[in-house]
């Protein structure tokens, strides 16, 4: 059985890109499920998958975190990986489904937890607001909160891989230098610049859409906003990404990784362990070919 891949939201779990793409487990809140439940709910993943990799926003509520971590200590089990990440809410949702494909494939547990740092600097993951007067996320200076009170007044945000921020018609946000798709979750705004200007000039290869994470607005700090992500959509890129690493050996758990930290204890590399990658895995500048 392929690793168990886990998350903390239904809206995180887009749709698959083809029919060997596995789901994803749900691991409500606290106030959803009552904690003997969400035992053995884990306890059947465990079972059933050897391994079970939970990812969620850095931004769920305190409890729900805590939960996540409750029923893993219960459970004395070395065989469970929480991931707690910093993209946005779509980016979130987008590295979900990267890491639900690598799961069929043929890397150890330890590899697909681990890959999900990897992955994540290729996300490049924003959005389209009215305002940034709430946005805390990503730097803001004085100047551009005060042009946020302006009516009709937009801009463009990039909080990953390197975080950006312009009004829209005096700047451009930086995008991707290899061939991507993008998603695209709308809120209560028109989504015309994101797909009629921003696509285009990133040189996307397709774009898709969705419905708008429920934590988005919260994460962005208002509702009037576009979400958008640009993402590698191609399994065998992603192979090739991730099998183009050195793989080594926890100090502490034993479970194989790459990267500089253990996804699953979260100890990290030893210094003298330093992780290399092959080059030319990506062809910077040039669109990927796509089965490659």
């Amino acid at each position: 059985m392929p690793t168990a891949i886990a998350v903390t939201s239904p809206d995180l779990v887009l749709p698959p890109t083809d029919h060997q793409t596995p789901t994803a487990a749900l691991l409500p809140p606290p106030g959803v499920q009552p904690l003997d439940a969400a035992l053995a709910d884990m306890q059947v993943l465990v079972e059933q998958h050897g391994y079970v990799v939970v990812l969620y926003p850095a931004s769920i509520p305190a409890a729900h975190e805590r939960r996540l971590y409750t029923v893993r200590s219960i459970m004395e089990s070395d065989r469970i990986a929480l991931l707690r990440l910093d993209l946005p809410p779509l980016g979130v949702a987008v590295l979900v489904r990267q890491l639900r494909q690598l799961s069929i494939c043929d890397f150890s547990a330890g590899i697909v937890a681990s890959a999900a740092r990897l992955l994540s600097h290729y996300i490049y993951a924003g959005a389209l607001l009215n305002t940034v007067t709430k946005l805390d996320r990503v730097p803001v200076s004085l100047k551009t909160h005060a042009k946020s009170w302006v009516p009709g007044s937009q801009f463009g945000v990039l909080a990953t891989p390197t975080p950006q921020l312009i009004r829209i018609g005096a700047g451009e946000l930086t995008g991707p230098d290899f061939g991507t798709q993008m998603i695209v979750g709308k809120g209560q705004s028109p989504s015309d610049w994101v797909t009629g200007t921003l696509a285009p000039a990133w040189r996307v290869q397709g774009i898709q859409e969705t419905a708008l994470p429920a934590d988005s607005p919260r994460w962005w700090g208002t509702p009037k906003m576009v979400e958008f992500a640009a993402f590698l959509p191609d399994i065998s890129i992603l192979y090739q990404l991730v099998s183009s690493v050195r793989r080594e050996k926890c100090s502490w758990c034993g479970i194989e990784l790459i990267g500089d930290r253990c996804g699953f204890c979260s100890a990290p590399l030893a210094p003298h362990e330093a992780p290399t990658r092959v080059a030319g895995v990506l062809s910077h500048g040039t669109p990927m070919r796509h089965g490659s």
